[in-house]
């Protein structure tokens, strides 16, 4: 029978090493969400950011657009000269003989006075008026005054498209003539093209191009850019760790569920084997010992004591058949309020003899009388495997300590230690697997059916052993509200 269980363990053991290897769920979603996650994350941002240089930059334009246009028609009021003149038409001095009905000095002072507002503009770095054949006609760099201005297409979409038209920069583009700064800007500078008409409203005849850099709308884009970041960043942290959080809760819950299937359909499986082993043993078993049984009240010689030995061998066998049946039959059992102390009694008083006969030191002193949530013939049983392993492990003189150790309110551990041979690091490791077993002789599934009833039940087995030091085992069960 032990061979048989063994080879089963063997084989099971081979199985689960050449299974392939599950999908780990929690790797692949904390990869995956964290690039998908960062990836929405960054492009949230970037969005945002161009979106608020994008209105910034065209919100300064507007107002500049309007300011610049609003003084232009200003000073031509403020001069007195006849409404179908525009200050488009007067910037130009090549065309002042074109306008003989104007006064010259009005139109001077018109145009110096417009002239002296677009210079002192705040945050102006460079202006250019550029007359309709592209040509500098003022600006507040005099060397660009008279230069002809070629291939510049924000010049050419604003005389085209007769709308203001701007753009941002970083650096400086040295290859576009226009850009010549007296004072280099620092940072980000605005370029703005704003077009001046004539009297019919539908012909540029002058372009106002002002580079300016506002240190205030800049400082306050920076700490929006910052801002768009902080929270993108932690959003994304946020959502990240949550989704995580979730994910790993039902990763660990599946893999609970799977390990109970996985134990579960071993049971099944051993179970229906054993059972059917179990059951044709049984009738064999029953009938040699009846047989021997009979054969030694008619023999008083040499092999009473053969017929004996075979007796006793059945009676083991038929006490593994039991104990393979009762660890694979279901756990159905409802809680109850048990009183652990009593509990232990009633197992140190069923393995009285064979303590005595091993004379085995038993130290058992409770202080205490809990009462923990169990079922009382399990919890017996456990107790009696738990004692069971502990006398053969140990040999004379050897002492068994049992201890009752509250935690808290709601939970209470029992400890038995024994000071026999102990375990290797290997055969702890795998001390509950079933069939496992270090006795001559033994099933192994007394430890199996320990750790399964203490989860039925929500309670913790756990196994601490060293070689030639000996074992300990805490049982830790729910205390009863």
């Amino acid at each position: 029978m032990t061979t048989i269980a063994k080879e089963l363990a063997t084989e099971s053991e081979v199985r689960l090493k050449t299974r392939k290897q599950p999908f780990d769920l929690l790797r692949w979603f904390s990869l995956v969400s964290m690039a998908v996650i960062g990836t929405v994350a960054v492009a949230l941002g970037a969005v945002s950011t161009r979106f608020v240089i994008t209105e910034s930059v065209q919100r300064d334009a507007l107002l500049t657009s309007q300011f610049v246009q609003a003084i232009g028609s200003a000073e031509v009021r403020h001069v007195s000269i006849p409404n179908v003149r525009t200050m488009g038409e007067l910037l130009d001095p090549r065309k002042d003989q074109e306008f003989p009905d104007v006064d010259p000095l009005a139109r001077a002072s018109a145009r110096d006075e417009f002239l002296d507002h677009i210079e002192h503009l705040p945050d102006v770095i460079l202006a250019n008026i550029y007359a309709p054949d592209r040509m500098v006609i003022w600006s507040t760099n005099p060397a660009l005054m008279g230069t002809t201005i070629h291939d510049d297409e924000d010049l050419e979409r604003a005389f085209n498209s007769k709308t203001s038209v701007s753009a941002s920069y970083h650096n400086v583009d040295k290859a576009r003539m226009e850009q010549k700064f007296v004072e280099p800007p620092q940072f980000m500078f605005l370029e703005n093209y704003i077009p001046l008409f004539g009297a019919d409203r539908s012909t540029v005849t002058a372009m106002v191009e002002i580079y300016k850099e506002p240190q205030d709308l800049i400082n306050r884009m920076e700490r929006g850019l910052v801002l768009i970041w902080l929270a993108t960043a932690l959003s994304g942290g946020l959502i990240y760790l949550g989704l995580y959080w979730i994910v790993r809760r039902a990763a660990i819950q599946l893999a609970t569920q799977q390990k109970q299937l996985i134990t579960n359909e071993t049971f099944v499986a051993l179970g229906e084997m054993s059972s059917s082993v179990a059951h044709s043993l049984r009738n064999p078993l029953a009938t040699i010992r009846s047989s021997a049984e009979l054969a030694i009240e008619f023999d008083d010689g040499p092999a009473h004591g053969n017929i004996n030995d075979i007796i006793g061998q059945v009676d083991r066998m038929s006490n593994w058949v039991r104990e393979l049946l009762q660890s694979l039959r279901p756990l159905n059992d409802e809680a109850e309020p048990v009183n652990l102390v009593a509990a232990l009694h009633d197992s140190l008083l069923a393995y009285e003899h064979q303590i005595r006969k091993a004379r085995v030191n038993v130290v058992f002193e409770p202080d205490q009388t809990p009462m923990v949530l169990s079922q009382h013939v399990q919890l017996t049983q456990i107790l009696n495997s738990l004692l069971s392993n502990a006398v053969e492990a140990m040999d004379s003189g050897d002492t068994l300590t049992i201890r009752i150790e509250p935690r808290d309110a709601q939970w209470v551990s029992v400890t038995v230690s024994d000071t026999g041979k102990g375990m290797s690091e290997e055969q702890r490791a795998m001390a509950f697997r079933p069939f496992f077993t270090t006795k001559q002789g033994g099933l192994g599934v007394g430890l199996v059916l320990v750790k399964r009833i203490m989860e039925r039940f929500g309670g913790v087995v756990t196994l601490d052993s060293r070689e030639g030091k000996g074992t300990t085992v805490r049982l830790s069960f729910k205390r009863v509200p």
